[in-house]
């Protein structure tokens, strides 16, 4: 009994390249969110001093130097100032939407090289056209043309299709069924490459909101805290913690909110590809059946 030909696969890229990619992006997203927090957001010049203890000669600069910084509010206006006094989780939360739009963009090119240098679905009608004719060579060549993923897989197909040509020993369903086969390990091979930090942005999407709910609670906690002192609520510390709970809970919100509309605007393109490779291959396989009958 003759053995069955052993599947053509493309050549599958290594994912070191992609680790390293994730692994740098996360800690330089988040020393960035911090850089952001510390030497933007926490400029001196969005303060200013409560005018109910303001001192004569007192600076701002200074006084951002004391332990208690309560009083030191932000200007009117200032966006910047008032982030700032969203406390230690806000520069987390900016490192983590700096993530989301890089691993977006990152993915968004990655997906676009596989989608090839056209348009894929004229150039899965073109494949289908040129297969209609018997033009087998022709689809190849378009292939090459268009390059990317897609075509990758479908190259794949039909080297397999023209192997089965020369293939004596084995049935037109079992030809069908290894030019199947190709395709399939082809796509197994090229498709998870696109997957790839898709992880990371659906994390983000459930770790954005629950690090915006910690800084609620902890802004809450102060703002209660400002309400616990002996006589009358200090207003300053009060201000101060409802601020926090309020920019933490929007921050998270954002990050979460970005990360779920770009996981599915990529994924939507994924199965988008997965989709014309499955049309292409079943175009494959079924001119070889009906051809070889």
């Amino acid at each position: 009994m003759a053995n069955a030909p052993k599947p053509t696969t493309v050549k599958k890229e290594s994912s070191t390249a992609s680790n390293l990619f994730a692994t740098l992006v996360i800690p330089i997203c988040i020393l960035i969110g911090i850089s952001l927090f510390i030497f933007v957001l926490g400029k001196p010049s969005n303060f200013t001093i409560d005018d109910s203890i303001a001192k004569a000669n007192s600076q701002v600069s200074l006084a951002f130097f004391n332990d208690d910084t309560t009083h030191i509010l932000p200007k009117v206006g200032n966006y910047g100032g008032m982030a700032y006094k969203g406390g230690f989780i806000v520069p987390i939360l900016m490192g983590m939407l700096l993530m989301v739009f890089v691993f977006s963009i990152e993915r968004l090119i990655v997906i676009g090289k596989a989608t090839g240098k056209g348009s894929l679905d004229a150039f899965v009608k073109k494949i289908q056209s040129l297969l209609s004719s018997g033009n087998i060579s022709g689809a190849a060549a378009e292939c090459d043309k268009q390059e990317g993923s897609v075509a990758n897989v479908i190259k794949s197909g039909l080297k397999k299709y023209g192997e089965m040509e020369d293939e004596k020993n084995m049935d037109t369903d079992q030809k069908c069924l290894a030019i199947q086969k190709d395709i399939e390990e082809a796509t197994s091979l090229e498709m998870p490459m696109l997957e790839q930090n898709l992880t990371i942005i659906a994390t983000l999407v459930s770790v954005g909101t629950l690090m915006g709910l910690l800084g609620t609670v902890t802004g809450m906690i102060k703002a209660f805290g400002g309400l616990a002192n002996s006589g009358a609520p200090d207003q300053a510390a009060l201000a101060t913690g409802i601020s926090e709970a309020l920019i933490n809970t929007a921050t998270g919100i954002g990050t979460s909110t970005l990360a779920i509309i770009m996981y599915n605007i990529l994924t939507s393109k994924i199965d988008k590809l997965t989709y014309a490779i499955d049309e292409a291959g079943f175009s494959i396989i079924q001119t070889y059946a009906s051809t070889h009958k």
